[in-house]
């Protein structure tokens, strides 16, 4: 079996879409595109507390199955789509979760209301149309509303993040999640919603050179 130490590594990725409470069960998916073409995606309703790395399904850029036993997740189409698409990115997360769904619902797009959402999500998310599942019109319709951010909200569905490795994909669906979190907060509460300036990005977005941790002490 070709890939196991990246097999392994998107079972972990999904299950901790599960913890932070961006997909339930078998929801969502993540897919991951490996250096010789072919994808890696998550098998198609199957909870990931149980997933093993034999039940990843690998596929061509068809679609068509290379190896594994398992029928993938039924995006797959969509997913495929978003990769042809944007040959930038590496990994596709799909989630459903309920604090970005309840925004779509509210607005047509989302804001740059924190520092989280530059530093993560890198910047203003865009709400694209409901469309349906396992239906090649999401990956379409992503494509089409994908601007500068990592993510794109599907109006009464869920979300998609993306990225060139699978925690960059996975920190800006878990910050995506914390930023609705707070835009719903504040329209709870009776307020206006607050918008970053441009100056404000901008300065926040300038290189600052000390955040994290040097290589030589990783």
């Amino acid at each position: 079996m070709k890939y196991k130490k990246e097999r392994q590594e998107i079972i972990e990725c999904a299950r901790k879409m599960e913890k932070y409470g961006l997909v339930v069960f078998s929801g969502g998916n993540v897919s991951l595109r490996m250096a010789d073409g072919s994808f890696l995606v998550t098998p198609s309703a199957m909870q990931y507390d149980s997933m093993l790395p034999e039940d990843i399904v690998r596929v061509d850029a068809g679609g068509n199955p290379i190896e594994g036993l398992r029928r993938p997740t039924s995006d797959l189409q969509a997913i495929l789509h978003i990769f042809k698409n944007m040959p930038e990115i590496n990994v596709v997360l799909h989630t459903h979760q309920s604090k970005a769904v309840a925004v779509s619902m509210i607005t047509e797009k989302l804001p740059v209301i924190s520092t989280t959402m530059i530093d993560e999500i890198k910047g203003e998310v865009p709400i694209a149309p409901f469309t349906i599942s396992s239906d090649l019109g999401m990956g379409i319709s992503v494509v089409e509303h994908a601007q500068k951010a990592l993510a794109v909200i599907l109006k009464q569905h869920g979300a998609i993040t993306f990225g060139n490795s699978l925690e960059q994909a996975l920190n800006a669906a878990v910050y995506l999640e914390e930023t609705c979190q707070l835009y719903l907060s504040v329209l709870a509460a009776g307020r206006d919603v607050l918008i970053l300036t441009e100056e404000q990005i901008e300065a926040e977005e300038r290189p600052r050179g000390y955040y994290g941790q040097p290589k030589e002490e990783i």
